[in-house]
């Protein structure tokens, strides 16, 4: 297109409309970005855990254990079910910030304890819906009254007018009831409206100048990008004042359910901000349970399988979140599944893929189960961690305090942006790799013992292995393993505890 000739009021719209273009490709390019400190890499997501106990363990061992940031459960006001249950949180009644976790001011203490300890906050938002069709009359955890079958909810407030017309999804092959009908009765907000969009962006603007660095969109395939992309381009940049950039974006990491067979794709959301990478928690399980050969895990990333994941620029990859460990089923793994599910995590941290998120779960009986409270349905904590302590109390699984997983977040953070190499595998399940001269893992999932000698990129000396063991002032509690000329004699029993050695160049003797 040339100006040649052109008047001054042409050539104006034509500037202004380069800069809006260049504004919105400088947003989009930063939301993908967690804004972590220093070089931390890892998220972890404290399902239910209340705001004070999030600032205690950002203190006593967050911190300190070098972790990136943690994913917190919604912290708008919701629905108070007698029971307790778990997804009360994603029934919304306002944007009020009160629920079982704690209010608006324990909210922003936590924020600030986080960020003093170098670990950044990172909220489950909930605005794709209001509450079920749960009562004519229901009361939240601040005390505001919504009337879901009148769709009205005056704490915001949304009047009918706000929601999409009244329909349910059946139909998982239309992606457009997907997207405008209601998900189990919960009232499905129209985000093409200026004033929800308003709303919305009010709510992310709000905890962003609480100090937050980012943001869970819950439901995000049950939106349009198209709405989505506006609300994101629109929420304000984050706050220096907890030591971001003034240039800094939020990071938006959307959940949108991908198994490769629906017509929403995953990719229809990844221009806009990291997306859920489900199928990498799909394939970790079908490997690490036996189903597939590990040595298939050599390309993983965008190339594997004939369903391809996203770009790893663009993927938020977990082995279990909350969802998930209450499906259970025969291929996805979590907690109670043991070694093979701490091997699936020690991988998902190890390899260069994706931006990784690991859970922290409470024990559970049944799917509706909400976390450990007293009678009167209050939080009752994990206790504080000691030094050395593996273990939380009150059925909390803490599986972010085991030390295969706590000394693997190190791991990642050796390694940083190291490319893998010199991959090893024979042919069956067991596997070894390199990251770059940083960082070296070997895995065994086989029924008999992992003896070889394996090419590493580390250099010549003797290292600690910090899966079964760490090193501490200078001494290794757990097995040795030498180096020397860029080989390492790996040495995984058949019937070891985690089937997994690891070692960086910070566990070097």
């Amino acid at each position: 297109m040339s100006l040649v000739g052109a008047s001054k009021s042409d050539k104006m719209k034509v500037l202004s409309t380069f800069l809006i273009i260049c504004c919105l490709l400088g947003i989009s390019k930063s939301q993908f970005n967690p804004n972590y400190v220093d070089n931390r890499t890892v998220m972890v997501q404290l399902f239910d855990w209340t705001f004070n106990d999030i600032a205690d363990e950002c203190v006593n061992f967050l911190g300190p254990y070098g972790f990136g940031g943690v994913q917190v459960s919604p912290i708008t006001e919701c629905w108070i079910s007698e029971q307790g249950f778990w997804y009360e949180r994603y029934s919304v009644i306002s944007y009020k910030i009160f629920t079982r976790s704690g209010t608006e001011e324990e909210f922003a203490r936590m924020v600030k304890v986080c960020q003093e300890q170098g670990v950044r906050i990172y909220v489950n938002v909930v605005f794709n819906h209001m509450t079920a069709n749960l009562g004519p009359e229901i009361y939240g955890y601040g005390g505001s009254v919504a009337y879901p079958p009148d769709y009205y909810y005056p704490a915001v407030p949304y009047n009918k007018s706000h929601f999409h017309p009244e329909c349910d999804i059946t139909n998982f092959q239309n992606a457009s009831e997907v997207r405008n009908c209601q998900l189990y009765t919960l009232r499905d907000l129209n985000q093409t409206i200026p004033y929800v969009r308003e709303k919305i962006i009010g709510l992310l603007d709000h905890l962003i100048d609480l100090g937050v660095a980012g943001f869970r969109i819950d439901a995000a395939k049950h939106m349009d990008p198209s709405d989505l992309g506006y609300i994101y381009s629109h929420t304000k940049n984050l706050n220096p004042l907890f030591g971001f950039k003034h240039t800094d974006t939020a990071l938006f990491a959307q959940e949108v359910i991908d198994y490769g067979f629906e017509p929403i794709t995953a990719s229809e959301y990844s221009p806009i901000g990291v997306v859920t990478e489900f199928k990498a928690c799909y394939f970790l399980g079908v490997a690490f349970r036996g189903k597939l050969k590990l040595a298939v895990l050599k390309t993983w990333g965008p190339s594997f399988s004939q369903l391809s994941m996203l770009p790893s620029n663009r993927a938020f990859v977990f082995v279990d979140n909350h969802d998930t460990e209450r499906q259970g089923g025969p291929d996805l793994i979590s907690y109670k599944d043991g070694k093979i599910y701490i091997m699936a995590v020690i991988f998902n941290l190890a390899h260069i893929y994706g931006t990784p998120r690991i859970m922290s779960s409470y024990a559970f009986d049944n799917y509706d189960q909400g976390p450990p409270h007293d009678e009167n349905n209050n939080i009752i904590g994990p206790g504080p961690f000691t030094n050395g302590e593996t273990t939380c109390t009150n059925d909390w699984i803490c599986q972010h305090r085991w030390r295969p997983i706590r000394n693997m977040v190190q791991f990642r953070n050796v390694v940083k942006e190291e490319p893998l190499t010199l991959w090893y595998d024979n042919g069956g399940n067991q596997i070894a790799f390199s990251r770059g001269g940083r960082g070296f893992v070997a895995f065994n999932n086989e029924d008999f013992a992992f003896s070889s000698i394996v090419k590493t990129s580390l250099p010549t000396g003797i290292y600690c292995d910090v899966i079964s063991g760490e090193k501490i002032n200078g001494i290794c509690t757990g097995k040795i393993i030498a180096v020397m000329g860029g080989e390492v004699t790996v040495n995984i029993p058949a019937n070891d505890e985690f089937g997994t050695i690891a070692i960086h160049t910070n566990s070097k003797l």
